[in-house]
């Protein structure tokens, strides 16, 4: 049987077919929870802005060009919810990156990893101990919450340039530029912490 891609399912549930919702939400229901986890914080609030951001599909299906690609529209809906549940909510709580990620490849060939200098952890490799972990949580955790969101999209959802532009909304160029900035602020801050602990020693 062949698996039917997003936008299908999408426009079967336009026709009125339940079921096909259902496997939207089941087939997206770890990648997106576990963005939204990483973005606010909290697994609570992470599977509050999953149901609104699956409300607003059922309740938007119809306006959805199928001629597009359903993903990007999904996370564009996840990360408008998940600001503004930021807003509402204030500070976001401190995040746990303790499981292995992997960099993704953007348009140009060049990935995250590329970006960061030889003495910065590598996305590829797992995060050996946990003061390493602690790091990378506090590295991150630290980064404006504009700087963060393109992060984990590159970082951790590997979506390309274009996805992500076409997500956040913003011209490709931005979204090249603002990666800069993150992978630079994620450096700065790295060598800062490291410094401290050693420090510390």
């Amino acid at each position: 049987m062949i698996e039917l891609t997003d936008e299908a399912l999408l426009e079967n549930y336009r026709q009125g077919d339940h079921r096909a919702f259902q496997e939207l939400l089941s087939r997206y229901r770890n990648e997106l929870l576990h963005f939204l986890i990483r973005f606010l914080g909290s697994r609570a609030a992470a599977e509050d802005v999953f149901q609104e951001t699956f409300l607003q599909i059922h309740i938007s299906a119809d306006t959805f060009d199928t001629d597009r690609r359903f993903k990007p529209w999904l996370f564009t809906i996840a990360a408008n919810k998940a600001r503004d549940h930021h807003r509402k909510h204030g500070r976001r709580t401190p995040m746990s990156l303790s499981a292995s990620i992997s960099g993704p490849s953007g348009d140009d060939g060049r990935r995250f990893v590329d970006l960061l200098e030889d003495d910065l952890p590598g996305p590829d490799a797992p995060l050996l101990d946990s003061e390493r972990s602690r790091i990378v949580k506090t590295v991150v955790d630290a980064l404006p919450p504009h700087l963060r969101e393109i992060l984990l999209l590159s970082y951790f959802q590997r979506m390309s340039y274009n996805q992500i532009a076409e997500t956040l909304e913003i011209p490709l160029g931005t979204v090249k530029s603002r990666l800069h900035t993150a992978v630079a602020a994620f450096a700065k801050t790295w060598k800062t912490e490291l410094a401290k602990g050693k420090s510390a020693t």
